[in-house]
């Protein structure tokens, strides 16, 4: 297994990781949403392949303050093998390099297999306020 950064040959594939995973895909998952991730950041956002599949990714993303996990996935066949574990490791060491001194992330509040995940790596909740808007396109 190796770590490698994400390119759009590998879009089709990841998408299908993250639906496999159960991640809702959204409007910002599109190719022209994932691009300005790239742009900004092509680092942080990496996949886990293996004999040429892809079996893991993540997109990170750092904002000046924060770094930020977006999308972890391991494909199913692989979960409980500690991949999701050797992602992280990855994703915080690709943070530390360019300074980021805090890691943040959103997790569904009915997701407790990965709040679990996240609370072995030494992830804590915060009582906070999440809001969101979509901005519409017109």
């Amino acid at each position: 297994m190796e770590f490698r950064n994400f390119t759009f040959k590998d879009y089709e594939a990841v998408i299908e990781l993250w639906t496999c995973a159960g991640i809702q895909i959204c409007r910002s998952d599109s190719i022209e949403g994932l691009k300005k991730i790239v742009e900004r950041e092509p680092d942080l956002f990496f996949v886990a392949e293996e004999n040429h599949k892809i079996i893991g990714a993540v997109m990170g993303t750092y904002d000046g303050r924060r770094g930020w996990v977006n999308h972890l996935a391991v494909h199913p066949e692989y979960q409980g093998k500690q991949l999701g574990t050797q992602i992280m490791k990855e994703l915080e060491k690709r943070f530390k390099q360019i300074g980021c001194e805090k890691i943040n992330l959103l997790i569904e509040m009915d997701n407790t297999k990965v709040q679990k995940f996240y609370e072995q790596l030494g992830f804590n909740q915060d009582e906070l306020v999440f809001m969101e808007k979509w901005i519409d396109k017109k």
